[in-house]
């Protein structure tokens, strides 16, 4: 049986740099490569979660101009459904990156994605309504967010927040989502409007090269990461949660459906660009790690 997703979140370009030294203020120095790929959390999520088998539809915002074109076909090329995807006036939203020793520095400018309002997400309730699964995250406005989680707690949809970029969150917004994916600086900030009394029964928390901690049955768990050549960890975030998302509707248990995320997150770090490097299912049976 096809399961369905439902992804209400950004869509940008990617503008990447590698660069063997970052910057300090006031220096220039010279940037090894440069690339345009397409990203935005809410798309990277959307695409890995149909690389992995997926019926996925997208609701968003894309400017009018020849990157909104471009991302647009990018989607319908991975098979998501774009029906929901809102053209505005304005330009998509970008995301500057700079790659260096192994990690990722991002700026995001949101252009069309700040131009997502509640009265679109209620237009498109039934998508949310007749989903498996809901993915949001924070790079569009939070009414938004609040709206799409509302409508899927009162359909019984179940539903995963990613807390990226984190900023000062409703308890609504905290109280509706199922799970919640922080990475460590992100579940930090939410302790300081949350008790981890409120937060741990929903927690899934990505380390990085410690893996991913978790709580079940009341337990602190945690879960080694893959060992793997890094070559982009731009991304690897939005893998985990998109394929936590299908495991979870797939009807594994807990603990089995973030090692099966962890495993994709791992192998999405081994190529260049968030989205280039998303596995499909075949590609993750024959990862050994």
């Amino acid at each position: 049986m096809t399961i369905k997703i439902v992804v209400v979140g950004s869509i940008n370009m990617d503008l990447v740099t590698s660069v063997k030294k970052v910057p300090v203020a006031g220096e220039t120095v010279m940037g090894g490569t440069f690339a345009t790929m397409p990203g935005g959390k809410g798309a990277n999520q959307a695409v890995a979660a149909a690389r992995l088998g997926a019926e996925v539809s997208m609701i968003g915002c894309l400017g009018r101009d020849y990157l909104g074109d471009e991302l647009l076909e990018v989607l319908k090329k991975e098979g998501i459904q774009t029906e929901a995807v809102k053209r505005v006036e304005g330009s998509s939203g970008t995301a500057s990156i700079i790659l260096s020793e192994g990690d990722n520095r991002i700026i995001v400018v949101p252009g069309a994605n700040h131009k997502l309002k509640p009265e679109w997400i209620e237009e498109n309730r039934s998508l949310i309504e007749e989903s498996d699964l809901l993915l949001v995250q924070l790079e569009v406005p939070l009414d938004c967010v609040q709206k799409a989680l509302e409508i899927a707690k009162a359909a019984g949809t179940r539903t995963i927040l990613n807390p990226a970029p984190i900023t000062q969150l409703p308890a609504e917004i905290v109280q509706s989502a199922d799970y919640i994916t922080p990475n460590e600086h992100e579940y930090q900030a939410l302790l300081e409007d949350f008790s981890n009394e409120e937060l741990y029964s929903k927690l899934i928390i990505t380390l990085g090269d410690e893996g991913v901690l978790y709580y079940e049955d009341g337990k602190k768990r945690q879960i080694p990461a893959h060992s793997v050549k890094v070559c982009d960890t731009t991304g690897a975030g939005d893998t985990f949660n998109g394929a936590l998302g299908v495991a979870i509707c797939e009807g594994s248990k807990l603990g089995e459906a973030i090692r099966f995320a962890n495993k994709a997150a791992a192998l999405s770090i081994t190529k260049m660009g968030a989205q280039k490097g998303m596995p499909t299912k075949e590609m993750l049976n024959q990862f050994s790690q």
